[in-house]
């Protein structure tokens, strides 16, 4: 019957001591995050992203750039392993925010130990160890700042996809516009080594003429087969960030946005140093080396140990003494002794140069966006002066020039040679201005990308971004429908 009294004790102090340490961990968890409204609010991508039965959007003829940024950001193994480092960090502060498991200890005595009560036989003791104030506080607050810090990190990963995809994307489509335009002046030379020829039979013009001709028009075969090799590798490029077999087809893109945008540099640098996603980082990874720093100093300070033991009695062998066989209850403090102070002092070194690090580190990292945000600013504003130039003044005149050259062969006051200069020129104005359309578009991409996200744009009279100028009428370049 004692025997079972004292278990019974046992038992209630166990599930008493075991239950205040959950319902302490419990409000633990949960007091300063929601976890499911956290990842709600803030991920683009949640467990969903990643399950099997994700439909992935089709990309078709019809997909423009939001559609691969889509699939992109929904498919990348990048990105997925730093959306899990994100959350493995959040899983990590219930964890050090919890108290440690509660230690229960089994005496049993090898020779009993006879008192006036009776022979001692066996002991029951649980105990729970409570670190000094503050010390479960702060590794709370350390851990939420490296979660913090994760996110970020998710985040930046995000915006560099994305640039990617777009850098690749609009590389891509200036080799479709460079192939169609080279096509149209391979045409084009065909058009003009069949009137050299025919003049040249009619003995109005030169062999040299018609050999000019066909050299050109060989260079430009030339290049139209580069151009088309140069496909594969940009598909691959492309395909690597959505996460797609190298040589999976990809439709040649048929327009890009063009939009205003309305810039001010100190405007520009502002915004990098307050949502650069990689300085934010930065930031909490200062705060918790900061929070290391007080967590450091707190292990000066002792850590308490509570404890509750009992002693099972026999019955005494002689009379019947008061208190026969009763079960002494135990009550236990420990404390252990921070005796080493050597060694907290190096802690609190090592957190305090951590801090430091981390502060220079951030330094280190504004002055290197800066500097990638000012070239990437230059070779804006150097496309936009481009497309202005081609578009407004060059390649116009250059149409016309063609145009006046052929009218002046076709009256003899210009030579073939001028007419095929004339057409060269053509043909590197417009690839010029295709390539300083999609110079812009990339360095846009950057720009937004380092300041972490969309910079505005002006808007037409619909409320729609307008799309992106061809440039000049093609048609002008094919004498035979002037």
């Amino acid at each position: 019957m004692k025997k079972i009294k004292t278990i019974a004790i046992i038992g209630i102090f166990s599930v008493l001591f075991v239950s205040g340490c959950a319902s302490e961990n419990s409000q633990t968890d949960s007091g300063n995050y929601d976890w499911n409204k956290f990842d709600a609010n803030n991920s683009r991508l949640t467990a969903a992203s990643v399950s099997e039965s994700l439909r992935l959007p089709e990309l078709t003829e019809n997909s423009g750039l939001p559609d691969y940024l889509a699939y992109a950001a929904l498919n990348n193994p990048g990105l997925e392993a730093a959306f899990n480092r994100w959350k493995a960090a959040l899983d990590r502060v219930p964890q050090v925010k919890a108290l440690p498991d509660p230690r229960f200890t089994y005496r049993y005595f090898i020779e009993e130990v006879e008192t006036r009560v009776g022979p001692q036989r066996q002991g029951f003791e649980i105990s729970q160890l409570f670190p000094w104030f503050g010390k479960l506080e702060l590794r709370g607050d350390i851990a939420g700042q490296a979660a913090n810090a994760a996110r970020q990190r998710y985040e930046a990963a995000k915006l560099k996809l994305f640039f990617e995809v777009k850098d690749a994307y609009y590389e891509y489509y200036y080799l479709t516009k460079s192939i169609a335009i080279t096509k149209e002046n391979i045409d084009l030379v065909r058009h003009l080594e069949s009137v050299a020829q025919s003049r040249y039979k009619a003995a109005a013009g030169t062999h040299p003429d018609v050999i000019r001709a066909q050299v050109e028009m060989g260079k430009l075969e030339d290049r139209y087969r580069t151009q088309l090799d140069l496909q594969q590798p940009i598909v691959a490029r492309l395909n690597a960030a959505l996460n797609r077999p190298v040589d999976a087809n990809i439709p040649w893109p048929t327009e890009i946005q063009f939009n205003d945008i309305a810039i001010i540099d100190q405007e520009l640098l502002a915004r990098l140093v307050v949502e650069n996603p990689e300085l934010k980082a930065l930031d909490f990874e200062i705060t918790q080396n900061k929070k290391n720093i007080e967590l450091a100093k707190k292990e000066y300070y002792p850590d308490f140990t509570l404890g509750l033991g009992i002693i099972d009695t026999g019955d005494a062998i002689a009379g019947n003494p008061r208190d026969n066989g009763k079960d002494p209850v135990i009550a236990m403090v420990s404390v252990n002794i921070p005796l080493w102070h050597e060694k907290y002092s190096a802690g609190v070194r090592e957190a305090r140069s951590r801090y430091l690090a981390a502060r220079g580190e951030r330094t280190e990292k504004i002055n290197s966006l800066s500097s990638t945000l000012k070239m990437a600013l230059y070779r804006f504003r150097d496309a936009e002066r481009k497309i202005d130039l081609y578009r407004d003044a060059l390649l116009p005149k250059a149409e016309e020039s063609l145009k006046v050259t052929e009218s002046g062969f076709r009256t003899a006051t210009a030579t073939f040679t001028d007419l095929i200069d004339a057409q060269r020129i053509l043909l590197e104005f417009a690839l010029s201005y295709e390539r300083a359309l999609a110079d812009r578009s990339q360095s846009l991409a950057k720009l937004e990308m380092l300041v972490g996200q969309q910079i505005s744009r002006k808007e037409n009279e619909t409320g729609e971004p307008d799309a992106i100028d061809d440039g000049p009428d093609k048609e002008n370049l094919r004498p035979e429908q002037k």
